[in-house]
């Protein structure tokens, strides 16, 4: 990976983005990748929009994603998309609540966790070292219901690439 990977979550006050980019900079630790992550809270303690960056690569000289160059977007609350959507590249992707089924995740507070496994379809990084840093993040109590939640919506999106890819024209065309 010779350029860095750009990554912005947002979300609002409580919905865990701090948590998710806290993960999400462990666990390209783990996998060997220089990491810079910086967050803005805002008006998070009442509810207001909380953002977090991280960027991961060979060399990253600094923590901000800087405006258009995201290449995920990962938004915990759907009305925190059209404020945010600017950061991200036209070729980027934006992933939504809607990436995984929240009537079947352990509880609505893993709804982070959830999405990080959607992200994590689309990343480097083993699904070892995934359950690692989330093994490392949460208190034991909470590892279970967050190691389903993830896996949910890792194996969730991967399944929508599938699927994608069959209903594409064999054109060249990379999905």
């Amino acid at each position: 990976m010779t350029k860095a990977t750009n990554i912005v979550v947002a979300g609002l006050g409580g919905q865990g983005v701090l948590k998710g980019t806290d993960i999400l900079a462990d666990v390209a630790l783990r996998a060997g990748y220089d990491v810079k992550k910086s967050e803005i809270k805002g008006m998070s303690q009442r509810g207001g929009s909380v953002t977090g960056d991280v960027r991961f690569g060979k060399h990253v000289f600094s923590p901000m994603v800087p405006a258009g160059e995201a290449d995920f977007l990962l938004v915990l609350e759907p009305t925190q998309v059209e404020p945010h959507r600017y950061m991200l590249r036209p070729t980027g992707v934006l992933i939504t609540p809607d990436a995984v089924p929240a009537d079947q995740l352990p509880n609505k507070k893993t709804l982070n966790v959830a999405l990080l496994g959607a992200l994590s379809a689309h990343l480097p990084m083993a699904e070892a070292q995934w359950l690692d840093a989330l093994r490392a993040g949460f208190a034991e109590t909470f590892f279970d219901g967050n190691r389903k939640a993830f896996l949910i919506g890792r194996h969730g999106q991967k399944a929508q690439a599938r699927t994608k890819k069959e209903e594409v024209p064999d054109r060249g065309q990379t999905v």
